[in-house]
């Protein structure tokens, strides 16, 4: 049945989606809401993402959406659906408290985005209250007059708000009535009346069914049985100082530490004025934090109080005389917050490969800054420990853009390392690091250079052909293909054949040598114009003039030329 009543309850529920759309510099802050009834079958659908962040399903492959609350939400890679992947129990997550949602961060590259999503869980009424013990006893004198009230122990309900436990009854009967009451804490007890007289020596006992019923539809209940053993003479209840007694405590006070003092009287003497304390309806866990003196009413504590775990602690005190007499009060413990956790700082999406020449505000990583105390405790400044080109630029709450912020070359340095630190405002104040490398990769923004501005080579004539002539060099200071340099020739004077059957240049090494025997006489002086060029992409180039001079050899007899023989 409760099955049913929660299929019918996700066939009905109405999908809430607030979109809060900020566009950042490099990179963006967005925020989703949902709500979804709690104890949804495992793969039922919350919505759809892609949708609700206005994405493509053609562009999901490669924004690579991932979650940081993978116990209870999956994300399908194909369609974007937000699906229920482990049991969502509101009681197990958020207790008590009026409002519960499961926040997390959802993060997709491509570009690098970063989506606050927000699933608000509706309580169902899936909780009977029910009664911490099987029976409360009572012992009510003869002599108790019509009106005595007599508070009893309350029931739990797990459920808030309207599936809570709303009222309290018995079991007809003529001598009691039941109303329903409620502490400063809100929570609602019984208190039973006397409406007649009773008589020990009619009837000495009276056996009640006490019923809790929560607001549901259809309600759940609960019952226990209610003895109440009729006795002679102690005829005043213990009254206390206070109905309410307030404190504040700080957190990790040493176990032991007092905490106050509760104090009732009783106007009556002897074994009847003899009051013991003891707490009423405590939880568990509130027992084993807290000791009640059974004789003094000195309340101290047994364990560590953790502000981050709970803030307030309301307690209820029972009195009870020696006799049947009883009285109740409400103790509010306050914890107060101290600086005990230091900040934390996680990468939610980082690039370590970084373009030189990159302009300034490139995002390379998004940082959650997160502290765990309250108010100042809780208040971060994060900042960079060296002086680098980068800096933090705050985008959202707790979230921070690390971009740069100076020029990088790869030639001058090709990485840096970076140190994140978080310090929180507490006194004294805590803070933590984190410090990651940041490598800088090669682009092609070096031309070859030529290690002369120009270069002269004198070669004698009647040279043999094929003999090195020159040699021109160049260097790049970029990686790889980049600074990998070849050489050729580019221009001259001379004809382009006749260029090509005089000289050739190595493309390798750069020797420029003779393609044939030079002769003075015909060709005295050339000029060539060499390139040397990078392999990059685009590839980057420098030109460098070659002056040749052909040195005159006594190669050549005299001749007479006049007078002709």
């Amino acid at each position: 049945m409760l099955r049913s009543f929660r299929k019918a309850e996700t066939m009905k529920s109405q999908v809430l989606f607030l979109f809060l759309l900020s566009l950042l510099r490099g990179a963006t802050s967005q925020q989703i809401q949902y709500s979804i009834p709690e104890e949804l079958d495992k793969g039922s659908r919350v919505g759809n993402l892609a949708k609700d962040l206005r994405l493509s399903v053609q562009e999901l492959p490669a924004r690579k959406l991932r979650i940081s609350a993978e116990d209870f939400f999956s994300v399908r890679a194909e369609n974007g659906d937000l699906l229920v992947s482990g049991r969502i129990d509101r009681e197990k997550i958020c207790g008590r408290k009026s409002e519960c949602a499961v926040e997390f961060e959802m993060v997709a590259d491509n570009p690098m985005t970063i989506f606050h999503v927000s699933v608000a869980i509706q309580d169902i009424n899936d909780n009977a209250p029910h009664f911490i013990a099987k029976s409360i006893d009572l012992e009510i004198s003869e002599l108790a007059l019509p009106g005595v009230k007599f508070p009893l122990h309350s029931a739990q309900d797990a459920d808030v708000e309207s599936n809570s436990l709303k009222k309290y009854f018995i079991s007809r009967n003529e001598h009691f009535s039941l109303s329903t009451k409620q502490s400063p804490d809100g929570s609602k007890y019984p208190e039973l009346l006397l409406e007649k007289p009773l008589d020990r020596e009619q009837q000495n006992s009276h056996s009640l069914i006490l019923t809790a019923m929560d607001g549901g539809d259809p309600p759940l209940s609960g019952t226990t049985l209610i003895r109440i053993l009729v006795t002679d003479a102690n005829d005043n209840a213990p009254v206390f100082s206070q109905d309410t007694y307030r404190v504040s405590l700080q957190e990790n006070v040493p176990r032991g530490t007092s905490v106050l003092q509760v104090m009732a009287t009783d106007q009556d003497e002897g074994i009847n004025a003899e009051i013991t304390y003891a707490f009423l309806n405590a939880p568990a866990s509130t027992s084993l934090l807290f000791i009640l003196n059974p004789n003094t009413g000195d309340i101290t504590t047994n364990g560590t109080l953790d502000f981050e775990e709970t803030s307030r602690y309301m307690l209820g005190v029972e009195a009870k005389d020696g006799g049947v007499h009883m009285a109740h009060c409400n103790v509010q413990i306050e914890i107060v917050d101290e600086n005990d956790n230091a900040p934390e700082v996680t990468f939610m999406s980082f690039s370590n490969q970084i373009p030189e020449g990159s302009d300034l505000g490139t995002v390379i990583a998004l940082i959650k800054v997160q502290d765990q105390d309250s108010e100042q405790n809780g208040l971060v400044t994060c900042y960079i420990q060296e002086e680098v080109p980068f800096k933090l630029e705050s985008t959202s709450k707790n979230y921070y853009k690390l971009v740069t912020d100076g020029a990088l070359d790869r030639e001058q340095k090709a990485e840096y390392n970076v140190t994140i630190a978080a310090t929180d405002k507490g006194k004294p104040a805590l803070s933590s690091s984190t410090s990651v490398t940041l490598h800088i990769r090669d682009v092609n923004d070096n031309a070859p250079v030529f290690h002369q501005a120009t270069y002269v080579v004198h070669v004698a004539e009647n040279n043999p052909p094929g003999a090195s002539i020159a040699h021109v060099s160049a260097s790049d200071p970029d990686l790889g293909p980049n600074g990998h340099v070849s050489y050729s020739i580019m221009a001259s004077y001379l004809e382009p054949r006749a260029l090509l059957s005089y000289v050739s240049v190595n493309p390798q090494s750069g020797v420029v040598f003779a393609q044939r025997a030079l002769d003075h006489e015909q060709l005295r002086a050339f000029e060539l114009t060499l390139q040397a060029r990078d392999h990059g992409s685009p590839a980057l180039s420098s030109n460098v003039s070659l002056r040749v001079l052909v040195g005159d050899r006594n190669d050549n007899a005299p001749r007479v030329l006049y007078p002709a023989l």
